[in-house]
């Protein structure tokens, strides 16, 4: 009889052990089908950016060659400085930036200073609605345009989507711009080789080389050279408590991340120091 007893109590130890390993083998695959923060190793040092974007506008009959070219002068250092932090090519994000925001003259980027079309998606910053794949769908706002460039930069290298991306080499415009819509950053099919033939008529890829070969004075004199620090929002934070943590004001925080209100969210990113290197 004992050795009856022993008999099912080793079976039935056998059988909850594999249920358990197969709950934990699924709740495993439903973690992996969650998008994985993946950012690459590649930020070096900055480059110094003027405290407010200096918007050059074209004049009014100016072509369309121009209004890119304007535009290009706008935004190209900003793009190197990004590339530098976040290894994403200065050609990739100017050419979308060109695409996405029609040149700068964009009824979104007008009003809202997005040059990428990043919608709202948890944003807590401020906001603007704006007809798109639907009626009125909401969109990121910024205080400057810099702040744009930033949260694309991060919007490629926080999600785990586009980590395959930062397996290219710098100057491979090509790959990326494929890898852009592979990835799923557009529907349309075209859009690889619409960006493919921004950089290639604007001469985009020489602000890559300019990055690539430390080329710094021509960038801009005097840079500096530094880390972005930023902080992960935790549970009961707040922004009185990280920026008592980090020794900074509740306003220099605010500004630093170009923040209207003092609302956050857990796993927002914060910026520490300037995004502009001061």
């Amino acid at each position: 009889m004992l050795y009856r007893i022993c008999i099912v109590l080793l079976i039935s130890t056998l059988f909850f052990s594999s249920c358990k390993s197969k709950k934990r083998a699924v709740a495993s695959k439903e973690r992996d089908r969650t998008e994985r923060v993946a950012i690459p190793d590649t930020r070096k040092g900055e480059i110094k950016l003027p405290k407010k974007t200096e918007v050059k506008t074209s004049p009014p009959n100016a072509s369309y060659a121009e209004i890119v070219t304007t535009y290009i002068d706008n935004y190209s250092l900003i793009a190197m400085e990004e590339m530098q932090q976040y290894g994403i090519p200065a050609s990739i994000t100017l050419a979308q930036g060109i695409l996405e925001s029609g040149a700068g003259r964009g009824e979104l980027t007008q009003k809202a200073n997005n040059h990428f079309g990043i919608k709202c998606h948890g944003w807590t910053g401020g906001r603007v609605y704006h007809d798109d794949d639907e009626l009125q769908e909401c969109f990121r706002k910024y205080k400057d345009p810099k702040y744009s460039f930033r949260d694309h930069s991060l919007f490629l290298t926080e999600r785990s989507r586009y980590q395959d991306l930062f397996k290219l080499r710098k100057h491979d415009y090509r790959g990326w711009a494929k890898g852009l819509k592979k990835a799923g950053y557009a529907t349309d099919p075209r859009y690889p080789d619409k960006l493919i033939s921004i950089v290639e008529r604007y001469g985009l890829t020489h602000y890559d080389e300019l990055v690539l070969g430390g080329s710094t004075k021509e960038m801009q004199k005097d840079s500096k050279k530094s880390k972005i620090k930023t902080y992960t929002v935790g549970r009961g934070d707040t922004l009185y408590s990280i920026s008592r943590r980090h020794n900074i004001t509740v306003e220099t925080l605010k500004e630093y991340n170009g923040l209207e209100s003092n609302t956050i969210s857990i796993g927002q990113v914060l910026y520490l120091n300037s995004v502009k290197n001061q």
